[in-house]
């Protein structure tokens, strides 16, 4: 499970790159929304995440290839767990029972959750 966490900027890389799966720094930008960052920008971001460990890379000539280190499961499930923690006090109950005062949770995911819950 990963317990770090990311900025929305470094975020938004690692999204794209789970994606492309391995690319050049060119091959990043382009898959970018507009407005896109500067080049710089996310070559920066793209240091701070190997720093992170989210992120690795191979030199190709002058070229840096990069490729996630951190699956974006693994990223997802840390990211889960951590609001449960933070916001339910761990109770994923709690979460569900908001899902459902909020209304983001229908009686047909309810159901689908409880044959889950069923056949496991």
């Amino acid at each position: 499970m990963v317990n770090k966490s990311l900025t929305k900027a470094e975020e938004q890389i690692m999204q794209t790159l789970w994606k492309l799966k391995t690319a050049y720094l060119k091959d990043i930008l382009e898959a970018l929304p507009e407005p896109k960052p500067h080049n710089n920008t996310v070559a920066t971001l793209l240091k701070i995440l190997i720093n992170k460990e989210f992120v690795a890379n191979e030199i190709h000539g002058r070229n840096h290839y990069y490729y996630p280190i951190v699956s974006k499961q693994d990223y997802s499930n840390g990211s889960i767990n951590n609001i449960v923690e933070n916001y339910f006090d761990g109770s994923f109950k709690d979460v569900v029972s908001f899902m459902i005062d909020k209304k983001k949770l229908k009686l047909k995911d309810i159901e689908l959750l409880l044959n889950q819950l069923k056949t496991k």
